[in-house]
């Protein structure tokens, strides 16, 4: 394959993580925020993530550190001129999006592929805000990206073949596997997946069982790992929040209409493991 330089922009959970299975991969990674502050945390989260693995014996402390060499950070967007691949990791949101992507199309070659790690937002809309749409294509990592074996590879209506090969190849080396979806809001794990955590919302919104028992029926009724509610909170309500109202926006339903208990507590600012506090309380 030849791919060996990426950048990643953005160095929260997604970023941070993406970055580190690139690094272990063997890819030469520059991980870009707007500040150091921000820099410096991810790459301290991302040790300790490491050092998990070594406890496990699943990696060397030489592997630790040949990957932690691999990894650049920078609050300048003149870094990613000799990228071959940006993977945007930012907010889900549409217009930080937009304003994120021409930021690198004015500073990467022409033949650098550019991709977003958008989990509801259309890859034929973010396109057409780079001048080579079809070097453009959706790239869903899932959280916690180290550990979660899956990587939604989406193609827009402007996504060229060539494009999407590198994607499948790029997934393989990194030892993912890659399914391809069509551009529609959700893809395909979450168009399944995010309504049924509303619903979820919805049924302890009425009162018809308690937070626990909801989760607790899910996981022993219906051999789920973790429950809906627990994976809202480790998600992040405000994340849940935003992928059904694109959901709500693009199809035009009223069957994906946030319950009206989750606009509440996003409003709160409770908002999940994040800030302590969502359906469960955290330490």
């Amino acid at each position: 394959m030849n791919l060996h330089s990426i950048g990643v922009i953005g160095a929260g959970t997604m970023g941070n993580g993406i970055a580190q299975v690139c690094a272990l991969a063997g890819f030469n990674v520059t991980l870009l925020d707007i500040t150091e502050t921000a820099l410096n945390k991810a790459i301290g989260t991302i040790s300790k993530h490491l050092d998990r693995q070594i406890a496990k014996q699943a990696l060397t402390e030489q592997n630790k550190l040949a990957a932690l060499g691999r990894i650049h950070t920078s609050t300048d967007y003149s870094s990613l001129q000799k990228m071959q691949l940006v993977i945007e990791a930012a907010t889900e949101n549409l217009d930080l999006k937009v304003r994120l992507l021409q930021q690198i199309d004015k500073q990467v070659n022409v033949d650098c592929v550019i991709a977003s790690n958008t989990s509801s937002l259309s890859i034929t809309q973010l396109a057409a805000s780079v001048s080579h749409p079809e070097r453009f294509i959706g790239l869903h990592f899932f959280n916690p990206v180290p550990v979660m074996g899956l990587i939604e590879v989406i193609r827009g209506l402007q996504t060229s073949d060539a494009t999407h090969a590198q994607a499948l190849e790029m997934a393989t080396v990194l030892g993912k596997t890659a399914i391809t979806a069509g551009n529609r809001p959700g893809f395909v794990v979450n168009r399944i997946l995010v309504p049924m955590i509303n619903e979820a919302i919805l049924v302890l919104q009425e009162g018809l069982a308690s937070t626990e028992d909801i989760d607790a029926g899910m996981q022993l009724g219906c051999n789920q790992p973790i429950g809906p509610l627990a994976l809202a909170d480790l998600i992040g309500l405000d994340t849940v929040l935003a992928i059904l109202e694109a959901f709500y926006e693009g199809f035009n339903d009223s069957k994906y209409r946030p319950a009206p208990l989750l606009k509440e507590m996003v409003a709160a600012g409770y908002l999940g493991r994040k800030t302590g506090r969502g359906f469960h309380a955290y330490a």
